[in-house]
């Protein structure tokens, strides 16, 4: 397939590519490359993938030196001409939407980009798609819109109309979008509500960066709710596994499904949405401990009580994935923060 790849500056973005490129697809990658954290990591993974920080120009395709199938675009995906243009172009055969303005904290503080990327963006991607006859749409969601549902694990037959902050809002709405478009227009939505990922390459706003910088630089880390909250952290390859058999299979209406009775995660549409996660929570405590042996240091910590829009545990069920996928995270928690550990060394010359 022809597979358009939107945040490919970003973490999963940057690995999903990597997997299609592997699986045989010819692949497109955009990427606004903002300032919400260090976008020398950003030019760090596009120089992986072949890509050239002096090559890019607002708006240009740019050819992979690396890899002869993919080429990345700069592109904002508010800038709703320059996309049409994009997809009226390129054809593409499926896109992923992986590009968003994440992180929660930081939604308390600049709420408006969050409806510009989130909001705006991901309603020009479904209109681009629209247009352009692409059935075939899947798009980072987060278990962020579980909010106040305190039942473990968290299932996608659960409700997520309490969401506790405005990035998980933005993300409960962009299903919303999805249904109304697989409704309407025949789009095969497939929404992936993504639990805590770490790894190489990981983003730096994230708790597993924070702390393995702290242990190489002598930092204190705040481990907030005392050290009492549960992560079901997630190596980026067992991500990238499920994400890329949800391109290869787009969902189908569900013939069973019935409006008397609604399952909220499918639909008579074809609309889907799955957990993706590891369903192993850990502890941030013993995360943390697993980042000290790595990088055989003692961090020191400094306990905060819960932060505003935080959740206490995150536990994904993710038997939707291992029923359609057969999807079966294999990486423990010890054995990723290794591969972590040891590329951050690398990339910063430690």
């Amino acid at each position: 397939m022809k597979v358009l790849v939107t945040g490919t500056a970003g973490f999963i973005g940057f690995y999903t590519v990597l997997k299609l490129l592997q699986q045989g697809h010819e692949v497109v990658g955009l990427d606004s490359i903002n300032d919400y954290y260090d976008v020398n990591l950003k030019y760090g993974r596009l120089r992986e993938s072949g890509i050239d920080k002096s090559d890019l120009e607002y708006g240009s395709l740019v050819q992979s030196t690396t890899y002869p199938e993919y080429r990345f675009i700069k592109l904002k995906l508010e800038d709703k001409e320059s996309l049409n243009m994009l997809f009226k172009t390129e054809r593409f055969d499926a896109v992923c939407n992986l590009a968003a303005q994440a992180g929660v904290r930081y939604s308390l503080e600049n709420p408006d980009a969050y409806i510009n990327s989130n909001i705006v963006g991901f309603m020009n991607v479904l209109e681009a798609c629209r247009h352009n006859n692409v059935r075939n749409l899947s798009y980072a969601s987060s278990s962020s819109v579980y909010g106040l549902n305190e039942c473990m694990p968290f299932s996608t037959i659960h409700g997520t109309n309490h969401p506790v902050s405005l990035y998980a809002a933005t993300k409960k709405s962009n299903e919303l979008m999805a249904h109304a478009y697989a409704h309407l227009y025949g789009i095969r939505c497939t929404g992936l509500r993504f639990f805590t990922v770490y790894g190489p390459w990981g983003r730096p706003d994230m708790a597993p960066f924070i702390f393995t910088k702290a242990a190489f630089h002598g930092d204190t880390i705040k481990v907030f709710n005392n050290g009492k909250m549960k992560r079901d952290f997630t190596y980026i390859d067992d991500i990238v596994e499920g994400v890329v058999r949800v391109i290869e299979n787009p969902c189908r209406g569900d013939s069973a499904w019935t409006g008397k009775a609604p399952d909220p995660s499918s639909s008579s549409a074809p609309y889907k949405v799955y957990n993706i996660g590891n369903s192993q929570p850990v502890e941030l405590m013993t995360f943390i401990e697993a980042i000290e042996k790595a990088a055989d240091v003692t961090i020191e910590k400094d306990f905060q009580p819960i932060q505003p829009g935080d959740v206490v545990a995150t536990y994904a069920d993710v038997s939707g994935l291992e029923q359609d996928f057969a999807y079966r995270p294999t990486n423990s928690v010890a054995d990723g923060m290794q591969k972590t550990v040891a590329w951050y060394k690398q990339f910063y010359n430690l």
